[in-house]
């Protein structure tokens, strides 16, 4: 009998161990299904150059965003979110690391060709997703540098990239729309490079026999009015030199309705799992060339078509969610790099087609400006049934904290060298708390703290006034404090009124600028 129950429960044993075999993996997907189905979807769309004044919810009336606005009133506006610095490459490093970019010395505007800044061996935001059991991808404008040092070869294997950071999939524009090489880099590629017409980019010197726009004025169909004389693409040319690859070129007018093609897939090929898509538009940066669509329908000039064009954006990413039944389980963040600027490097009737428009809003400065302008900039989250609909923070935070407050949402741990100036704001970002982060630092050849009510903008050097952009840049050989409170506009300096102001604030960023790890010191 005892035999018999041994060899019972020998089969019986050999029987279960070949079950679980074969259900294991069923009930594993089950349970990781049922995980990924909490887990929310999240969009980041980045706007290029858009003020605080250029959205209607922020208080434009001249031009109309409606698509922007309804993010607005069914989720979350921020009066206090901030960019990390003026200008577009230093706030989208900061963005996808979680560090300042300030705190190295090739972080300023890259040009076409540089080559990837953003260290691949260190976490970045992507990474943070994937982690998690995301599916990630970027989808627009990139400006971060691509490859190995001195930069890409265009007609080879691009890498390192977004894909050695964490994405899964990347479709984008190298660097900026008036810089080239303008074509696509699809993951690893140059899309739709013929092999026997290879492509070259130089920013030291001209090469081929392309037409420039210092000497081929008559090509163009757009004049510029400061720098971007060089190489001719699509009738208007750009900042740096490039020949080859015209099969690979992309066209203006183009972008927008191709950059939704391909989030519109990415999202359909991937609804099953919850993703992150990081969302650069190149909107509403120069040259400002939207759509057939869209032009002239602002009655504001290329400019305002450019805003209509970022709107429509917005709306059709929604749209895409609506139709596919994701839009209740998805978080979407919408901000700028920086602040607006009207004139910047294109005779496009920008200024002259103003009407009237503030694209500051109340706010001195813009893009390059250590004033407010140049970094306080929409913020909205939307996220339906989590965040309440309709409703205004006046919370501080900035682009850099969204990565310690994505890794909280994803419930993933930063190591201490991870994201080292980011913040965890999840409750800031939902709603929940009405302060924020403790200070705001920003960025513009140079740094500034804010704390409470008071700005304190560090002494620096250089011209207090750009002449091209027609902006203040808030360089000053003397200290500047304002209460930004009461006088928003930055209007009156008060640091000789209030110098243990001054020098509290002075001594605090002072801190931040000697610890590298800002998160984690005795600073926050």
């Amino acid at each position: 009998m005892d035999n018999n129950r041994k060899y019972f429960f020998e089969i019986a044993h050999r029987i279960i161990f070949v079950l679980l075999f074969f259900i294991s993996p069923s009930i594993t997907n089950q349970l990781m299904a049922q995980t990924n189905k909490d887990k929310p979807n999240v969009i980041f769309i980045y706007a290029d150059d858009l003020g605080y004044g250029d959205v209607g919810c922020y208080g434009a009336t001249k031009v109309k965003t409606p698509n922007i606005d309804k993010l607005a009133s069914h989720g979350l506006l921020f009066k206090n979110g901030y960019a990390t610095s003026a200008t577009c490459t230093p706030s989208r490093y900061s963005l996808l690391t979680g560090q300042y970019a300030w705190r190295r010395e090739d972080t300023g505007i890259a040009t076409g060709d540089a080559s990837l800044i953003i260290d691949p061996t260190k976490k970045s935001i992507a990474d943070v997703f994937k982690l998690a059991n995301y599916k990630t991808a970027v989808l627009g404008k990139w400006h971060l540098g691509l490859g190995n040092s001195p930069g890409p070869n265009w007609n080879h294997y691009i890498s390192p990239g977004p894909l050695e950071l964490g994405f899964d999939y990347s479709f984008i524009i190298p660097a900026t729309l008036d810089r080239v090489p303008t074509v696509f880099v699809k993951d690893h590629q140059v899309l739709n490079l013929d092999l026997k017409d290879s492509m070259l980019v130089s920013y030291t010197h001209p090469v081929g026999n392309e037409p420039t726009g210092k000497n081929n004025p008559e090509k163009l169909k757009m004049m510029y009015s400061n720098g971007h004389d060089q190489t001719i693409v699509n009738g208007i040319s750009r900042i740096g030199y490039m020949t080859g690859g015209n099969a690979a070129r992309w066209k203006d007018e183009e972008l927008a309705p191709i950059f939704i093609d391909e989030t519109r897939n990415f999202i359909s090929e991937n609804k099953g799992n919850p993703f992150f898509i990081y969302f650069p538009s190149s909107d509403i940066h120069v040259p400002r060339s939207p759509n057939k669509m869209f032009v002239g329908k602002s009655g504001l000039g290329p400019r305002g078509d450019a805003i209509l064009q970022l709107d429509w954006t917005v709306g059709q990413i929604v749209h895409i969610l609506d139709s596919l039944k994701l839009s209740d389980n998805t978080l979407i963040v919408f901000s700028s790099d920086n602040g607006p600027v009207v004139d910047d490097g294109y005779k496009d009737k920008a200024v002259e087609m103003l009407n009237g428009h503030t694209p500051a809003g109340e706010f001195r400065g813009g893009k390059y400006s250590k004033f407010e302008a140049g970094t306080r900039v929409p913020f909205i989250v939307k996220w339906p049934g989590k965040v309440k609909a309709g409703t205004q923070s006046s919370a501080k935070i900035s682009q850099v904290d969204l990565f310690a407050t994505m890794a909280q949402l994803c419930q993933q741990k930063l190591d201490a060298q991870d994201a080292p100036d980011s913040f965890p704001l999840l409750n800031s970002l939902m709603g929940k708390d009405k302060v924020g982060r403790d200070y705001i630092i920003s960025h513009n050849q140079g740094l500034a703290i804010i704390k409470g009510d008071w700005k304190y903008i560090d002494p620096s050097s250089g011209k207090s006034y750009n002449k091209f952009t027609n902006i203040e840049t808030g360089n000053n050989t003397e200290p500047q404090l304002y209460n930004i409170k009461i006088d928003a506009g930055e209007q009156t300096n008060l640091a000789s009124k209030h110098p243990e102001t001054v020098e509290s604030l002075k001594s605090l960023l002072k801190q931040i600028e000697q610890n590298p790890n800002s998160r984690t010191s005795k600073t926050n």
